[in-house]
């Protein structure tokens, strides 16, 4: 990006400039009814999107290398929308119909929906966590006698597995998709006021892309403690961190900021 000389090196007079671009490190959303334009034409800030990452799916060959009995298993666990088109992509591969009774274990309200385009719930055996994988713990807890399945990316976090090995209960990993770095060179000559990042591999695909990235002026956003403890392992420092407890949302974070910063431009 145009500010790519040195690692880290922020301005610390960088929030005495205004925030008047943004650039999103998420796929360019498919409605008209985004928080972030709605930003956009509050503040009268250009908003941008980029996906920093890719899914690539893990080939059915290289998945059977790993010798994985789906079948073998009582219960699956799904934390992402990737994770179950991924599942069911190698599920037909391999010319398997899920019976009647395996249970499913989904993370969010959202993501038990999305089954849906899979399977019909009705006739299925589901658990669903509030939010967090902390949520569903409580939830797999009171079923520790399933052989659970999680099938996961490449990059995933530990807290599911470290739960499962610490409780006793029997489980399989199964990586069936990559999560990999979006070529980005096409903003080598692009300059954002503020970078928006909703995960470790975020901060990975920047470095990658821009290995001499130099914050400058550029204020860094990251949801989530993961991201944000990603984003000062990198060396740069975090401008924006979300959720705060009076904003769940990035979007709520980046205007409390922008409005901390328009009232401090009047004192």
């Amino acid at each position: 990006m145009a500010e790519s000389k040195a690692k880290g090196s922020a301005n610390p007079e960088r929030h005495k400039f205004p925030i008047k671009s943004i650039l999103v490190t998420q796929p360019q959303p498919t409605t008209d009814n985004s928080p972030y334009l709605s930003i956009a034409d509050k503040y009268g800030i250009k908003v941008d999107f980029r996906a920093f990452i890719e899914v690539e799916p893990v080939p059915f060959k290289e998945f059977r290398k790993d010798k994985v009995d789906i079948l073998s298993h009582t219960a699956v666990i799904f934390t992402s929308r990737n994770a179950v088109d991924h599942f069911f992509r190698i599920c037909q591969e391999s010319k398997i119909e899920m019976p009647a009774d395996m249970k499913y274990f989904c993370i969010s309200d959202q993501t038990a929906y999305y089954l849906q385009k899979y399977i019909t719930l009705r006739k299925r055996k589901l658990f669903v966590g509030e939010k967090t994988a902390k949520d569903l713990f409580e939830v797999i807890k009171k079923h520790k006698n399933e052989k659970f399945l999680f099938p996961c990316s490449n990059i995933r976090k530990d807290d599911i597995p470290e739960f499962l090995t610490a409780n006793k209960i029997k489980h399989t990993e199964a990586i069936i998709y990559k999560t990999v770095a979006a070529d980005l060179s096409d903003l080598d000559d692009v300059t954002y006021d503020c970078l928006a990042f909703f995960s470790p591999s975020g901060i990975h695909s920047l470095f990658i892309n821009f290995p001499d990235f130099k914050q400058n002026n550029t204020r860094i956003a990251a949801f989530g403690p993961t991201t944000a403890k990603a984003v000062r392992d990198a060396g740069l420092e975090l401008d924006i961190e979300a959720p705060m407890p009076n904003a769940p949302s990035m979007t709520g974070a980046i205007e409390v900021y922008i409005q901390n910063q328009m009232q401090e431009a009047k004192k």
